[in-house]
């Protein structure tokens, strides 16, 4: 088992607050970061909410897409075979990440997800078929 983490403040704390104790190995990369918004980070969310469907494949001014997100995430899946091959990881990142894991293993179009209303879950699971 292991807990890899955005590398984002509010996913390292949480990982460390649930986890640093446990000696369950966490590791922070950087590729299971948000959206990287642009000219809008650190605005009010209404922004990036109105401005979201625009931006499936064309990156927010500044930023990047939510495509962009998915090949992060792809080359970090990529990277967990074959060592974490019939390991249970937990992943902590973000609304674009659980979009990405949502288009990469599930097959659920990314303007589909975009477009969704957030609904909330205890979790999310996933099952990698290495490749």
């Amino acid at each position: 088992m292991a807990v890899f983490t955005s590398d984002l403040g509010r996913a390292v704390e949480t990982a460390e607050i649930a986890f640093r104790a446990s000696g369950i190995p966490i590791f922070h990369d950087w590729r299971l970061r948000e959206c990287d918004y642009g000219d809008l980070n650190g605005g009010p969310s209404r922004d990036v909410e109105a401005a979201r469907e625009h931006h499936v494949y064309e990156p927010f001014p500044g930023g990047e897409s939510y495509n962009d997100v998915v090949v992060r995430v792809r080359s970090f899946l990529r990277d967990l075979s074959p060592r974490y091959d019939e390991a249970r990881v937990l992943v902590i990142g973000h609304t674009a990440t659980r979009w990405a894991l949502d288009h990469l293993l599930e097959g659920v179009a990314l303007p589909d997800l975009v477009r969704a209303p957030f609904r909330w879950r205890e979790g999310w699971f996933y099952t990698l078929y290495p490749s």
